[in-house]
């Protein structure tokens, strides 16, 4: 069964990347990204000491690698799922990597240290889907807590969902949490605008948003097959309910 009826599905990350990149007003908000090789990598390490690795094709997190540099010339470590390994070296690294790569093509990413929420990492999804009329909106945004043992926040992969505004509270006063998830839509219809462009036939976008230290937005990815159902589990069902009738009037659901 196609999870995605309804609409167009881009599986590569690279590919919409790429689009994104092409609009001028997006270009802040998207953390430098490569096709990973040995030279990319220690090169994006060098010059950001912590990056991410991921498939080029995937989902829920899975097969989603972060890497560090350690300071002082330290060596080298990456963790994958649970474990984490170490080394005196770059090259045994990469060949450690490489084993869990295979031939797939992977993506090296500029690493964001990620805001918290009581010490546990956090990042935001943005639902933008196109209303009836064909409008893009921003239905829903979304707080994502990942599990502290692992490098993604995805429910899928042991995340829980939170309100967005209870992961901003320890940050901002009411008025400016408000300015800031306004912002955060903004961020989201350019994008699915943007991507809309390049994929005709795209009816949503799930947009995946890390906050740096600084509370800047960077787009970590977009997808364009989301799964609509993790804003059923708010306590206001309205922002589910609108998003369900939206994806209803394009096939989704």
């Amino acid at each position: 069964m196609n999870r995605c009826k309804g609409a167009r599905h881009v599986m590569s990350k690279w590919k919409k990347t790429r689009v994104l990149w092409k609009k001028a007003e997006l270009r802040s908000n998207i953390p430098e990204t490569r096709k990973m090789t040995r030279e990319t990598l220690k090169e994006m390490l060098n010059r950001y000491q912590m990056v991410y690795v991921k498939p080029d094709v995937g989902t829920y997190g899975n097969g989603v690698m972060r890497v560090e540099m350690k300071e002082n010339g330290g060596g080298y470590r990456y963790q994958n799922g649970l474990k984490v390994r170490s080394f005196t070296s770059f090259d045994p690294m990469f060949e450690s990597i490489r084993k869990h790569t295979r031939r797939r093509r992977y993506l090296v990413q500029k690493g964001i240290h990620l805001t918290r929420y009581r010490k546990r990492r956090f990042d935001i999804r943005v639902m933008v889907q196109q209303s009836p009329k064909r409008k893009w909106e921003a239905t829903g945004v979304i707080g994502r807590v990942g599990d502290p043992r692992k490098v993604v926040t995805n429910v899928h992969n042991g995340g829980k969902i939170t309100p967005i505004e209870t992961l901003l509270a320890a940050y901002m006063p009411d008025k400016q949490k408000r300015v800031f998830v306004s912002r955060l839509k903004k961020l989201g219809t350019m994008a699915a605008k943007q991507l809309h462009r390049q994929f005709r036939g795209i009816k949503e976008i799930g947009l995946d948003v890390a906050l740096d230290r600084q509370l800047h937005p960077w787009v970590l990815e977009a997808n364009t097959c989301p799964d609509p159902y993790i804003f059923n589990k708010l306590k206001d069902k309205r922002i589910f309910g609108k998003i369900a009738r939206y994806a209803r009037a394009y096939g989704r659901i």
